[in-house]
């Protein structure tokens, strides 16, 4: 039987990530045979990398792509905010972001499905294996596919993403002016108040109703306005609907590097400099772990775990 050595231990904890005892383990299984200690690693890896599925995921990554007139935007998560800033874990979504754009999939289930290169047959065999060698779970929660004219940004290194869709001519696209104009946009999509609609027109009557609702009930609870006639409140929340769509629609919110204008009056001006047709035709916000569980950790429970004190 081969001498199972440290420096032996420690290249195929280089090669896999795992842990030294499982590597030591894995090398005496298989008489020191680095081919199949790997295999058996990356076997039980698997496993462990279902078990790590029901981990909470909410630190991640949000990363955009732009090619030939394709912009994809994805948002992949890990356990903690240390793996999002892996350069591993950044290719691994950079990589994700180029099969999309070159197969254009349906949803997550189909983008899993399909080839990732030339060493990993599918996009879920790679994300297993990065789960095995980094050793958090993760995730692919969503993606989105534009077409057309765009402009995007990425926010504090992928804590957010933006990518709006203008409705223009080539020739107006091309010019540096426009550049600017469209990357303000974004930034104003991802720096202020997110907008949930481009413009008034786009809002449903439901929403518009349930904030009217909202309003007259709002009056109704102030001592001041009890005794008054529901037609008078009426037209008191059509006064205050202003602020509703300020607040909703990216057209009507003050622009954030000059307040005296909205985003709208900023677009038409734009427009005007360069005698062109120009419009927000929609946009896309992911930000990074929006809507799910955050992790929280028992530093003391994992130290007595480590320590075998764990009760």
């Amino acid at each position: 039987m081969a001498a199972i050595t440290a420096k032996m231990v420690n290249e195929l904890r280089s090669m896999t990530g795992a842990g030294m005892m499982d590597c030591k383990k894995a090398l005496v299984e298989t008489e020191g045979n680095f081919d199949e200690a790997i295999k058996v690693l990356r076997e039980k890896g698997l496993s462990k990398a279902d078990k790590k599925a029901g981990r909470i995921a909410s630190e991640g990554v949000v990363d955009i792509l732009s090619e030939n007139g394709v912009t994809a935007m994805i948002e992949v998560n890990a356990e903690t905010d240390f793996v999002a800033k892996n350069a591993t874990f950044k290719e691994f979504v950079r990589n994700i972001l180029k099969v999309i754009v070159e197969n254009r999939p349906a949803d997550v289930d189909a983008l899993k499905a399909l080839r990732y290169d030339a060493d990993f047959e599918t996009v879920e065999a790679k994300l297993k294996d990065m789960i095995f060698t980094i050793g958090e779970n993760m995730n692919i929660r969503r993606f989105v596919i534009v077409d057309g004219i765009t402009s995007t940004y990425i926010h504090g290194g992928g804590i957010a993403g933006v990518i709006v869709k203008f409705d223009t001519d080539a020739e107006t696209a091309q010019k540096p002016e426009f550049a600017e104009y469209a990357k303000n946009i974004c930034l104003q999509i991802a720096a202020g108040t997110p907008p949930t609609y481009v413009t008034v027109a786009d809002v449903p009557e439901a929403a518009i109703n349930e904030e009217k609702e909202i309003l007259v009930a709002q009056l109704k609870n102030d001592e001041k306005n009890a005794n008054k006639p529901d037609a008078i409140l009426h037209k008191i929340v059509e006064g205050r609907m202003g602020s509703f769509y300020e607040r909703v629609c990216l057209t009507e919110q003050k622009y954030v590097k000059d307040d005296s204008i909205t985003v709208g009056q900023y677009t038409a001006q734009v427009a005007k400099a360069l005698g062109a047709d120009i419009k927000v035709a929609s946009f896309v916000l992911y930000e990074k772990g929006e809507g799910l569980e955050k992790r929280e950790d028992n530093f003391a429970e994992e130290i007595a775990q480590l320590t075998g004190q764990a009760k």
